[in-house]
């Protein structure tokens, strides 16, 4: 430690939100460049190169080749997918010298698809596997949790290519058992859930989260085994309601309601129902959203929902992509009177709000588009804006006194709703995305022009797969998932050092025995961090090598007076005497016995 260029600190960081995000940057694996970026020190560089040997091995063991792709990419694959106007503002973008347009990769699709169609022309090539661990870019609006949301990130991406449907199956099975191999390796707890596409589009796509509480995504599980990313959840439809019956829609006014709460209030003190009171969920609430295309182009749109549910803008993005959603301002309802303020009902939206039931583009006149929450079906009936300040509507009838223009998911997803497939509740948890499998499709291949030679000798559009793993992310949440209030608990098969040996007292003895046990730890094949510095006090030494986290600190100290040392097991927060005579031979039986773990 005299010589490794390292310095912990004592205090967290006062940006530091997160315990792998503090402990990290005190104790030394990385350092803060930039808002979202960081650079790697020796021991993070240490603990980085295990992961990703731990992928490597899973990634060849899965038939899938490396290779490696620059950073900084043309315009021009990009733009012929759609994804440098679809990737909008995340979209890392500038100019060469010349004016030409470039990007950080945010992913590689385009670069492996372009490879593939320049070495490949038969059917007799496929199928095919590469990946690579690259870095990777993406202008994150508000990047946090140090390496968990960064903008600079390391990314294990694979590709396939196959000849059809059936290969592309293969494939996909062959990743997904290789992600469960690496994960279960690594000792990361997970779920399998199924998810969106996004950005990336093609057809079926499943997430690994880490259950965590600080984990960004919401994923939800039933009793029966669904799980899904929230963004993937669907609304199971109820049966439409007869309505030949129905009483008539009336308008009724209701000052000072402008919120479900208020409205509900006031309907039950004012107009009670015989059978029961009114609830939240008999109210139609009607949010008006703003889109913006990747193109810059804004407009709104109207989303009707049950009145006991919010408006969900994870989940509406995801079901409008690739527009970004945003609450309308001030300025669009300036622009739109017809659309009061808490009071806004179907009759001036969608189908009902244009005459021809035609409709138009978004600086005509004509009624905003309106889609409905799955849940209000034909037949359902509503207290929703009569588009007049005070003043609702009752009774008001899907189905025969409005229509919209589609459906959406985008209302929030509630503890206790029932799973799509069936199988029971659902129950809401939090996690960390650390992989993610796509089934691309021909999406990447069509626009790109990648074709082989099928055994007819008939040009065939190959089919695609692609498959992401956090590299930086999984080490992040390695150091969250294996820690305590003194500091980082790696396990033995990441840390980036197997033994931390820590000299402690100012007699040369105790230095020199300390100096010879790691010598040996280390031709035995023991990775060892020796705590050789001569003035510090053994509480310094103690409180970084509890900071470091190694599985295993060997002390030597007052007890050498005796021939026995101090065996410290982190993980385990538990220490023993050994033998000064045995403690190599001990060390190394622990570590080995914790390696295979």
């Amino acid at each position: 430690m005299t010589t490794l260029f390292l310095r912990t600190l004592r205090e967290d960081p006062a940006d530091a939100e997160v315990a792998s995000h503090r402990l990290l940057l005190r104790a030394g694996y990385i350092r803060r460049a930039a808002p979202g970026i960081y650079s790697w020190m020796p021991l993070g560089l240490r603990v980085l190169a295990k992961v990703e040997a731990v992928v490597r091995e899973e990634m060849a063991r899965a038939g899938s080749q490396e290779v490696h792709f620059p950073a900084l990419l043309p315009k021009e694959p990009y733009e012929a997918t759609g994804r440098w106007e679809e990737y909008g503002p995340n979209l890392f973008r500038l100019k060469d010298r010349k004016g030409g347009d470039m990007l950080l990769a945010p992913t590689h699709e385009e670069m492996f698809t372009l490879l593939v169609k320049d070495l490949y022309s038969s059917y007799k090539d496929l199928p095919l596997s590469l990946y690579q661990i690259q870095n990777k870019y993406r202008d994150e609006a508000r990047p946090r949790a140090g390496l968990l949301r960064g903008r600079e990130f390391i990314m294990k991406d694979a590709y396939s290519f196959d000849i059809d449907d059936d290969g592309l199956e293969a494939s996909y099975q062959a990743q997904r058992a290789a992600y469960i191999r690496v994960f279960d390796r690594l000792g990361i707890d997970y779920v399998i859930v199924s998810a969106t596409s996004g950005a990336m589009g093609g057809s079926k796509s499943e997430e690994f989260l880490a259950p965590t509480p600080i984990g960004e995504d919401t994923y939800v599980r039933s009793p029966g085994g669904y799980a899904a990313n929230v963004e993937a959840v669907t609304t199971p439809v109820p049966d439409p309601v007869p309505f030949e019956d129905a009483p008539a829609a009336h308008v009724e006014d209701t000052p000072d309601t402008p919120t479900i709460d208020t409205l509900v209030a006031h309907a039950n003190a004012h107009h009670p129902r015989a059978d029961r009171p009114w609830t939240a969920g008999d109210t139609l609430k009607n949010v008006v959203l703003a889109l913006t295309t990747p193109a810059k182009e804004r407009s709104l749109l109207v989303v009707g929902l049950p009145g006991d549910r919010d408006a969900d803008m994870t989940r509406l993005e995801a079901a409008l992509a690739p527009a970004t959603v945003e609450p309308a301002t001030e300025a669009d309802f300036a622009r739109h009177p017809e659309l009061v303020k808490g009071y806004i009902g179907p009759g001036v939206l969608g189908p009902q709000g244009r005459p021809d039931g035609v409709a138009r583009g978004a600086d005509d006149d004509a009624a905003i588009p309106y889609l409905l929450d799955p849940r209000i079906v034909p037949g359902t009936r509503w207290i929703t804006g009569a588009n007049e300040p005070g003043r609702h509507v009752f009774e008001l009838t899907a189905g025969r006194d409005f229509t919209a223009d589609g459906t959406v998911e985008g209302a929030t997803v509630l503890e206790g709703d029932p799973a799509p497939d069936g199988s029971g509740p659902l129950e809401l948890a939090r996690g960390v995305e650390i992989g993610h499998i796509f089934q691309l499709g021909r999406k990447y291949a069509e626009a790109l022009g990648l074709e082989v030679l099928d055994v007819n000798g008939k040009r065939v559009t190959v089919t695609m797969g692609s498959y992401g793993i956090g590299v930086t992310r999984a080490l992040a949440l390695l150091a969250e998932l294996n820690h305590d209030e003194l500091g980082l608990k790696w396990p033995a098969h990441v840390a980036p050092f197997h033994v931390h040996v820590v000299a402690t007292g100012k007699d040369q003895e105790v230095f020199e025995a300390a100096e010879r046990l790691a010598s040996e730890l280390d031709a035995a094949g023991i990775e060892v961090l020796y705590d050789d510095r001569p003035k510090v006090s053994p509480g310094v030494k103690f409180k970084d090598a509890e900071l470091l986290g190694a599985p295993f600190i060997l002390v030597v100290g007052r007890g050498l007076a005796d021939g026995e040392v101090e065996l410290k097991v982190r993980a385990q927060g538990s220490s023993e005497a050994l033998s000064l005579a045995d403690a190599v031979a001990t060390v190394s039986a622990r570590v080995r016995e914790a390696l295979s773990d």
